[in-house]
């Protein structure tokens, strides 16, 4: 009896399925069923569906209050193996897949529909990414993808890392439905005590109000403080040449302005993407509930689809509460990036360094810069995100001594980045030709750098530097999906859910009594994800854990 099923929906809402060999080839006859839910139900040997989208049906069984153990998402299959290819960008749905199999024209990827606020979600809807293809077309896309896998530099690696989006796919789906919970009376509270009263007709605050009006009496003149080229010009005005309005460059300038000026920013940015509004739209029955986009970003790190789920202020985070009898068990993975160089480069230095708990940069502290922690941070974060002018070079030619593997693995990557070469996570997810502006904001590049013209010297700096920072921050995603899946499979049995994560953090939502517990599961999922994803290293991955009824007490 087959532990692997292809499912596909059809019209009316039933089903089409048949089991599945080793080799990916149909072991039995295909079968048409009425109901997609009573499908999968009457299948209990099922260790695995095989399925276009997640997305267009996992959240219709969640519904049903069917749990999925495991599955293999063919578009998300898609994308990571054209990015293999080098051909990252092309359409990733099937019906692309089919399309290229058999030389026929590729139809594009259907656009990601904007959020609905407090509706289902648009990403999890019966549709896929593309047009639709017939249930054979499945079959011919999913073996031809287990040959692609074989193909690729790393085989097992590769289909690890397929297993691994594919289970975050499930992750994402389930943290959408349970959502997480907030309170919108203490919300409403906590912008009443920032911003002060509303006026009525929509426009600012009392708060920004005030602080706008001490912004144009330091100039002497009207500016409206939310407009970058009304402030840049009443700075130049005042004999005071800025670039942007960036907070790190404003903290820079002498004048009365900034301090109100940066205070208003701080608010702004908090009326308009977590304001009255925002609570109004997304917060419905005590639970905010993000749309997670898995492998949002080039590297892996997932984003989301409206609701700015990522953003959230530590202010507003005093709105994220537990349940009556609840906790939230709030964990963040320990200097996450360090400890990955380690395992990736297999630096002897570094692995030990690495393979304890505590803090990473006192220990590296005391082995190469004189138990100075602020040098060792910021020599190893400066050869991970290519920071290194100034006391910069100087911390890394130290850390290149004592730890030479480690600082050669990332400048090859960054020298791959110069030369217009990929690069690949451990597991084989694999860089974009180009650097988008995304991608580079995502990696700490320089804008002035990013907006070089193609081919000059600043544009393959960039580069570098983004290919330098790919190889680290793309492997720790490869490790937190792991993470994700170990640490889902750890609590199946229990109530608890993860309501929760955002790269290298995860909030799980439990009864009280089982918090013990469920922070115990975390901290296992952690170790585990370490072995399965970078092998046999004496690196650790440990937690910071809290155990809370708010989240914004957890840091």
């Amino acid at each position: 009896m087959s532990d692997r099923w292809l499912l596909d929906g059809v019209e009316g809402g039933g089903a089409r399925l048949v089991p599945l060999g080793r080799d990916g080839m149909p072991a039995g006859p295909v079968v048409t069923e009425p109901d997609l839910v009573a499908a999968v139900r009457s299948r209990p040997e099922a260790g695995r569906w095989v399925w276009r989208s997640t997305a267009g049906l996992y959240p219709r069984l969640l519904a049903a209050g069917v749990r999925v153990e495991r599955c293999y998402d063919i578009e998300a299959a898609e994308q990571l193996l054209l990015g293999h290819e080098g051909r990252l960008g092309e359409p990733r749905s099937a019906a692309a897949a089919w399309a290229r199999l058999h030389d026929r024209p590729v139809p594009p990827d259907r656009p990601q529909r904007a959020a609905e606020p407090g509706a289902q979600s648009p990403l999890f809807d019966t549709a896929s990414g593309g047009p639709d293809v017939p249930f054979e077309a499945l079959l011919e896309v999913y073996a031809e993808q287990q040959r692609r896998h074989g193909a690729t530099a790393h085989p097992d690696r590769m289909r690890l890392l397929t297993a691994a989006e594919s289970a975050g796919m499930l992750v994402a789906a389930e943290m959408h439905r349970a959502g997480v919970p907030w309170r919108a009376d203490v919300h409403r509270a906590v912008l009443g005590e920032l911003l002060g009263e509303r006026y009525a007709g929509g426009g600012e605050p009392r708060r920004l109000a005030e602080l706008a009006a001490e912004v144009s009496a330091a100039f002497g003149r009207p500016v409206r403080p939310d407009l970058p080229a009304d402030v840049v010009r009443a700075f130049a005005e005042a004999g005071i040449r800025i670039r942007s309005t960036r907070r790190w460059e404003l903290a820079k300038v002498d004048h009365p302005a900034v301090e109100p000026l940066l205070a208003y920013k701080t608010l702004y940015r908090i009326w308009t993407a977590h304001g009255w509004s925002w609570l109004q739209d997304w917060v419905r029955d005590g639970r905010f509930r993000p749309e997670y986009v898995p492998g949002g970003t080039a590297s892996g790190r997932w984003t989301t689809n409206g609701g700015g789920a990522l953003q959230i202020p530590k202010v507003i985070r005093r709105a994220v509460v537990a349940d009556d009898g609840w906790r939230l068990v709030v964990a963040d993975a320990d200097q996450l990036e360090p400890r990955v160089l380690a395992a990736i480069s297999r630096d002897p230095g570094l692995m030990e360094v690495a393979g304890h708990d505590g803090d990473l940069y006192a220990r590296l502290s005391d082995r190469a810069f004189s138990g100075s922690r602020d040098h060792a941070k910021l020599a190893l974060l400066g050869a991970i995100y290519g920071q290194t002018s100034g006391d910069g070079l100087k911390n890394l030619a130290a850390l290149r001594r004592r730890f030479p593997r480690a600082v050669a693995y990332v400048d090859d990557a960054a020298r791959a980045g110069e030369e217009g070469r990929l690069v690949r996570t451990w597991l084989g997810r694999t860089s974009p030709r180009a650097v988008g502006a995304g991608e580079a904001e995502e990696a700490g590049i320089p804008q002035d750098d990013e907006r070089a013209p193609a081919g000059t010297g600043a544009d393959a700096r960039a580069r570098g530097r983004f290919t330098r920072n790919f190889v680290v921050q793309g492997s720790a995603a490869d490790w937190a999906l792991l993470m994700l899946a170990a640490l889902r499979r750890a609590t199946a049995g229990m109530r608890a859910e993860l309501v929760f994560f955002q790269h290298d953090e995860v909030i799980v939502h439990c009864p009280e009594r089982e918090a013990e517990a469920v922070a115990a599961a975390i901290r296992a999922a952690g170790d585990l994800a370490g072995r399965i994803t970078f092998g046999d290293t004496p690196v650790r991955f440990p937690f910071t854990t809290a155990v809370v009824e708010r989240y914004s007490d957890a840091k």
